[in-house]
């Protein structure tokens, strides 16, 4: 079967390595293509990848914040389920630095 993404390769039977917020899942069955390296899972694989995701804890932390102003700064809230889950609590220190067109926020001992 010819990849759908590139319309070049081929797809073949093979296993990728699963991450979710760089936590890693697990290795899975996938069809991957020769060409791109796009790989497809069935919806028993995809089922399975966000049962591993569940268990780790990390099923359901994606979140759309809004940017807020505070005084001549911007603000980015937090939300409760993502800070409980890195531990950070009100008063820490945190380092933020931009990575191309993101923003990394690390929290500091």
């Amino acid at each position: 079967m010819r990849c759908p993404i590139c319309e070049k390769g081929i797809l073949k039977k093979g296993k990728i390595k699963e991450y979710m917020h760089g936590v890693y899942l697990g290795e899975f069955p996938a069809e991957i293509c020769s060409s791109c390296r796009e790989s497809f899972m069935d919806s028993k694989t995809t089922k399975r990848v966000e049962e591993a995701a569940k268990v780790k804890g990390i099923w359901g932390l994606s979140a759309v914040t809004k940017i807020t102003k505070t005084g001549n700064s911007l603000a980015v809230r937090i939300p409760k389920k993502i800070a409980d889950y890195l531990k950070w609590k009100e008063g820490e220190s945190a380092f933020i630095h931009p990575q191309d067109q993101s923003l990394v926020i690390e929290a500091r001992p």
